[in-house]
């Protein structure tokens, strides 16, 4: 399964001509099973229950829905609001469904939705290819780095974000070897960012995330690089829970920290951190592991599924635009304004 000139072999979202084809991501590492979407409710239950996850991957997903729709001759309206309600955090979800609209309003039938929804995803891998190669060039030959939650083809049209930099800087020799955070509660790199990285032959171990600043203390890591699921104009960068105490502990040890995503994750619409809408999600995804309870009945939780990261706190920001270095209003506004 190894692809060693590329590292390079998952595609998750798979269009068919007449459905939308999905890994489903809840069940990996252990099954890898495909199911069908026929229908833009199905797409939409797909994104709100993580069969399918990852900013740039929900956009093209939705950009799909509304294919199924428009070819079933559904009432369009209804369905862009059900789709863009499906997850909140993630601008690229926002991003794509309004590019559908714009279509949608300017008289597209369903053929020229689907080769807009087509552009989508063949832009947004595009992007990735081009991220990896930029981001790839900040990093020393010989380094190890820390990646958190999975940022790879599962997450995009194929390639990745971070994943996409991680898999061009070990082509290129520059990344030696990769640490990948658990990620809890849903275990997105300990099911899926590991999954990728083993099955494409890319040297990787697996860390409890609260081993991450211990791993920093003893050298053992020169970049984190991490995805996102919004950039405010600021450079205030929202992603996974847990992205940000990495960025604090990156800044303690002297580990720089990188974002990677396409211009589609910035929003110079939201001025900065303090207004990102945060995802919280059901407390039982956090008292239970794989459907199995393990903390006494009675207790709560607390589920954010995402925290924001300063712009001071942050090293770049790679988009396909270019590489924005300690990032601030000023220079977001010259690159994305």
């Amino acid at each position: 399964m190894n692809a060693n000139a590329s590292h390079d072999t998952i595609r998750a979202v798979q269009w068919h001509g007449d459905r939308l084809a999905l890994l489903d991501q809840r069940r990996l590492p252990g099954e890898e099973i495909w199911f069908d979407c026929r229908t833009a409710d199905e797409v939409t239950d797909a994104i709100r229950v993580l069969a399918v996850r990852g900013a740039p991957a929900i956009g093209i997903a939705a950009a799909w829905g509304v294919v199924l729709a428009a070819k079933s001759g559904v009432p369009l309206e209804p369905i862009l609001a059900t789709l863009r309600a499906a997850r909140p955090t993630a601008v690229n979800l926002m991003w794509a469904l309004d590019r559908m609209r714009s279509r949608i309003d300017a008289g597209a039938d369903a053929d020229a939705l689907e080769r807009e929804a087509q552009a989508i995803q063949d832009e947004d891998l595009a992007a990735n290819r081009l991220m990896g190669e930029l981001g790839a060039a900040l990093i020393e030959p010989g380094s190890h780095v820390l990646t958190h939650c999975n940022t790879g083809s599962l997450a995009t049209a194929g390639y990745g974000t971070a994943l996409g930099v991680i898999r061009a800087g070990v082509e290129a020799g520059r990344i030696t070897q990769v640490y990948a955070g658990e990620t809890r509660p849903w275990l997105q790199g300990a099911r899926l960012t590991m999954w990728e990285l083993v099955r494409d032959g890319i040297p990787a171990k697996l860390v409890a995330d609260s081993a991450a600043s211990h791993l920093m203390k003893h050298g053992e890591v020169k970049w984190v690089i991490v995805g996102a699921d919004r950039i405010a104009a600021n450079g205030d960068t929202a992603n996974k829970i847990g992205t940000y105490q990495l960025a604090i502990a990156a800044r303690h040890h002297g580990v720089k920290f990188m974002v990677v995503a396409p211009s589609t994750t910035v929003d110079m619409a939201t001025a900065n951190g303090d207004d990102i809408e945060i995802e919280l999600r059901e407390a039982t995804e956090l008292l239970s592991i794989g459907g199995k309870r393990t903390v006494i009945d009675g207790a709560d939780a607390w589920n954010p599924v995402f925290d924001v990261t300063p712009a001071d706190l942050i090293d770049a920001i790679v988009t396909e635009r270019g590489v924005i270095l300690r990032p601030d209003e000023s220079q977001m506004q010259a690159v994305f304004g």
